[in-house]
């Protein structure tokens, strides 16, 4: 009896730690998921950078309305890579659901358009766990820490900067 006792002591002494890593496990998925995309974003490939979102996702941009299609999404993202030369982003702090199913990323960006230009800013994601394990982004918002330009008069509204 005290062997077994002493088991089940040792299997609740241990569950918190067992638990602690699997959150780290899911930390470390949706980083590694993250570092990947921006590899792939500033290697240009469309294709990819558009994968890794999930087929519901919203984008929501700077100075401009949601983007809540997966079509949408690719066209900003198509029209986004033609205009840089470069583009990377840095993962500063993820935050796992307790659950295991979801996450949010905050973190930095950096990018230099064709003209020379360069931004830097910050983005926060959420990401969720798919049914096949794999991460997916579910929401992406990103914004300059440029000041914002100036609008003259005539013009029509603001310049978008993005992600």
């Amino acid at each position: 009896m005290k062997t077994k006792d002493l088991a089940l002591a040792a299997c609740v002494a241990l569950l918190p730690v067992t638990l602690a890593f699997a959150g780290g496990t899911d930390e470390k998925a949706v980083r590694d998921a993250d570092e990947q995309w921006s590899k792939v974003a500033s290697a240009k490939d469309l294709d990819k950078t558009v994968s890794f979102y999930a087929d519901d996702a919203v984008v929501l941009p700077p100075n401009q309305a949601a983007i809540m299609t997966k079509d949408g999404i690719r066209d900003l993202w198509k029209g986004f890579l033609e205009s840089l030369t470069d583009i990377s982003w840095k993962t500063t702090r993820v935050e796992t659901a307790k659950s295991g199913d979801m996450a949010y990323l905050i973190g930095t960006y950096e990018m230099t358009m064709k003209d020379g230009s360069k931004d830097k800013g910050k983005y926060c994601e959420v990401w969720k766990k798919q049914a096949d394990g794999k991460w997916k982004v579910t929401t992406d918002m990103f914004s300059s820490d440029l000041p914002a330009p100036v609008a003259s008069s005539s013009a029509a509204g603001g310049t978008t900067q993005k992600k």
